[in-house]
């Protein structure tokens, strides 16, 4: 091997046969002391083990110790003259070799040698030696030569494969291990013999003999020998077997990427989707994902699912290959696939229990029916050899089972079911909970359709577009409202209103004032009386609920603090009167495109108290635009939210387009981030007048005699309209009882007025204050009858205050009504 030499320079000699060898870790302490270092040195295996090497050394050459780590760790070694300390406490000098090595669990490591410097014999002679202490090491240790060949091995190396030392010599490492790759090695070898640095630490992962059926990892250390002369003699490699190490650092891997993958959306076929992705190739080769029908649908797992069924169907929720050829029998993702009951699958889907099978039966038929080709494949011709189930438990419930299969690989061992139940086990958690949201989702989505409505009625006075933006975006609810009701005589009332606070709660007490609003316009209150209502509402449900203050912080929905604003428009002469109860003023876009908002007096929120509700009235030219919104349009403008919030809504309103809905999108787009802090509701209707010729009013004197007149003038204009006997005869009678009824109970002017719009209305307008009241007549009374004859004639009928009297009214359709 050659001799070193120490620091001084001169020579030294070494006898390595009666060398006392002790094992450093890289930091210097002490990890394996020998019997022949307690003789040389007194100290027990049990004082010296954990101990700095240092602290067994004189002051000077401890200092020096750390250099000579240092040196080691970068691969070089050294010999030379020391002095430690006996555990008595004297001197005593020794004959130190420091050079780097790997520990039997594969870790980097310190070898030193210490002998007495008396008689030492030298290094020439030590290959002997060096045999008998590596002959009996754990690790394997080998010696090739210049052209790679061996030369040596230690027996621990015979575990690794490739026969007894002897049988080695002479040949190379592709000769002993045909299944690895040789090229791969070697090159590292030819790599230290040209360059002299030593690689430490390689990692070969693949097949060797001794385990020609699994996947095995080793680790690898090479280092160059050198003559005399400091020639190059061939390579000193070391072999460990760190299989166990590497499937762990594989199994963390896996899981750690399960964990960053699975469950990143709250949609149950995603989820399974990420399931199988995560799974190929880490572990298996073909995974397929199936759950039952109820848990993508959100709902509850059936108890017994399987009852009274030749076939269990379960739906195939995601599938991963490493092959491009496996998929060709397997179902889509959402198709359904059904398992006989007494199939594997279906017996961990009964008893929740994983199962494994190492070598499938290649002439088997695969378990899964519903192949798009219809035929059933084998196990050989799919190539399938190796399988695991494991079923998808949440929560104690079974949700449906994931199924991995190897084709070319080891078969599947204890360890792999291992992992996969801990794979599948963190999967199934974001399965459930994505099972859960979608239930509470579509729950939420249900009630948030019954509480806005679906689609604006079909009118005439206005066209119309809405947009709804909440800031609870998994539920999509919110307690902001928006909603246009058709009034009578062709009017309509325009609502947009919000009620504090997020959710279900927040929605639940919109959805008892949006149904109180809908109430009252449908007797046709003026806006300012709605919300005096609403008020009183408020403040009584505040105080049946206990509780006055409004949301109280645990998120109950409370109708306290609500803001709304009601417009009426009348599309007859384009009037719009309007009332607000803390809620942002309505904005008016004229049809040259100059965008105004209205000086509308703002009243205090609902429930709250304060002074009464004012109503303004404005005339909108034809083609007007209304614009009525909620506060949080407005509400992300920084700075000065009112100023700098109605700018930017001014600019959003004179950027709009024509078309009404996509101008409705694209203001909260431009306005309200796509999560918003605050709910956000948009109405916008562009208003339409009533042509003339679709309104006849006459004005009647007081009299009985006009009743004949009133009715042969309303039949002409009937028939200036083009309107059927049916509706004719109707509208004779209804004309004939109101306005008698009118005649015969108040004083003053009378008004009749027919308005043709998708329905005919006959109103009467008087000057009384008292609204009439439905009676039902017995047989023998004289009178009575008008008002019953007039709802079992009308449609609809009813009663308005305006500032000059009373108007009552009566509806009846112009189409036929479908079944």
């Amino acid at each position: 091997m050659g001799r070193h030499k120490e620091q001084g320079g001169a020579r030294q000699g070494f006898d390595v046969a009666d060398a006392a060898p002790l094992l450093l870790d890289p930091h210097g302490l002490v990890s394996g002391w020998t019997v022949h270092a307690e003789r040389l040195l007194g100290h027990g295996a049990a004082e010296a083990v954990g101990r700095k090497f240092a602290d067994l050394l004189e002051a000077g050459d401890a200092e020096r110790l750390e250099d000579l780590l240092h040196r080691c760790r970068a691969g070089g070694d050294w010999t030379g003259l020391m002095t430690a300390l006996h555990r008595d406490g004297h001197p005593v000098p020794v004959s130190v070799r420091v050079a780097p090595t790997t520990a039997p669990q594969g870790r980097p490591a310190v070898l030193v040698l210490l002998s007495e410097p008396g008689d030492a014999r030298g290094w020439d002679m030590s290959r002997g030696v060096l045999e008998q202490i590596v002959v009996g090491n754990p690790v394997g240790i080998a010696i090739v030569d210049t052209e790679l060949r061996y030369v040596w091995s230690n027996a621990a190396l015979e575990r690794w494969g490739g026969g007894p030392g002897r049988s080695r010599l002479g040949l190379r490492v592709a000769d002993v291990q045909p299944g690895m790759d040789s090229e791969a090695v070697e090159e590292r070898m030819r790599h230290v013999l040209e360059t002299g640095e030593q690689v430490i630490g390689y990692e070969y992962v693949g097949r060797v003999r001794s385990a020609p059926m699994r996947e095995t990892a080793h680790m690898l250390s090479f280092t160059r020998l050198e003559d005399d002369r400091g020639d190059p003699m061939g390579v000193y490699y070391t072999v460990v077997d760190v299989t166990d190490r590497h499937r762990a650092r594989q199994r963390l891997a896996l899981l750690d990427r399960a964990g960053r993958y699975i469950g990143r959306t709250l949609d149950v076929m995603t989820t399974a989707q990420e399931l199988a992705d995560v799974a190929v190739p880490g572990l298996a080769d073909f995974v397929t994902v199936d759950l039952l029908e109820t848990v993508l649908r959100g709902a509850e797992p059936v108890p017994e699912p399987l009852a009274g069924s030749e076939r269990v169907p379960l739906r195939r929720a995601g599938h991963r290959s490493l092959y491009e050829d496996l998929p060709r029998t397997a179902v889509d993702s959402g198709a359904v696939v059904s398992y006989l009951t007494d199939s594997p699958p279906v017996w961990c889907l009964t008893t929740g229990e994983s199962w494994r099978q190492e070598q499938l039966d290649p002439l088997a038929v695969e378990w899964a029916a519903g192949a798009p080709d219809g035929r059933e494949s084998t196990f050989l011709e799919l190539g399938l050899q190796s399988v695991m189930i494991v079923p998808i438990r949440a929560r104690g419930v079974t949700l449906g089972l994931t199924t991995f299969f190897r084709r070319r690989r080891s078969p599947f061992d204890p360890d792999d079911l291992h992992l996969a139940e801990d794979l599948v086990s963190r999967a199934a958690v974001c399965v459930d909970n994505a099972r859960r949201y979608t239930r509470e989702r579509d729950a939420a989505l249900v009630l948030q359709r019954s509480l806005l409505p679906r689609r604006l009625p079909d009118q005439d006075a206005v066209e119309v577009a809405a947009c709804y933006r909440p800031a609870d975006e998994l539920t999509g609810l919110g307690g902001d409202w928006y909603d246009l009701i058709p009034l009578a005589a062709a009017r309509v009332a325009l609502v947009v209103g919000e009620v504090p606070g997020h959710g279900i709660d927040a929605a639940a007490a919109m959805g008892r004032l949006r149904t109180a609003v809908r109430t009252l316009a449908a007797i046709d209150l003026p806006p300012e009386e709605v919300l005096a209502h609403l008020d009183d509402l408020a403040s009584r449900s505040a105080r049946d609920d206990g509780d006055g203050e409004g949301d109280d912080g645990d998120g109950r929905g409370d109708s306290v603090g609500s803001a709304c604003v009601y417009v009426v428009y009348d599309p007859a002469d384009g009037r719009c009167t309007m009332a607000a109860a803390g809620h942002p003023a309505p904005v008016v876009v004229a049809p040259d495109g100059t965008v105004g908002f209205v000086d509308l007096p703002q009243g205090p929120p609902l429930g709250v108290g304060g002074p009464p509700f004012e109503a303004v009235e404005v005339s909108l030219a034809e083609g007007s635009t209304l614009v009525l919104h909620t506060d949080g349009l407005l509400a992300h403008g920084g700075d000065g939210v009112e100023e700098s919030g109605r700018e930017r809504l001014r600019r959003a309103l004179e950027g709009t387009a024509r078309e009404l809905r996509p101008s409705c999108q694209a203001v909260v787009d431009a306005l309200v981030p796509a999560r918003p802090e605050d709910d956000v509701a948009l109405l916008m209707a562009r208003t339409r007048r009533l042509a003339s010729e679709q309104i006849a009013a006459w004005e009647l004197s007081p009299d009985p005699a006009v009743v004949a007149d009133a009715r042969r003038t309303a039949q002409d204009q009937l028939s200036r309209w083009g309107l059927d006997e049916e509706v004719k005869f109707t509208t004779e009678l209804l004309v004939s009882e109101l306005v008698t009824n009118a005649i015969r109970h108040v004083t003053g002017r009378v008004r009749l007025r027919l308005i043709r719009e998708r329905t005919l209305v006959c109103e009467v307008l008087d000057g009384g204050a008292s609204a009439p009241h439905l009676r039902h007549p017995r047989a023998m009374d004289e009178g009575g009858r008008g008002l019953l004859l007039v709802s079992q004639l009308a449609e609809r009928w009813g009663t308005r205050f305006v500032p000059d009297g009373k108007i009552i009214w009566a509806e009846q359709p112009l189409t036929t009504p479908p079944e």
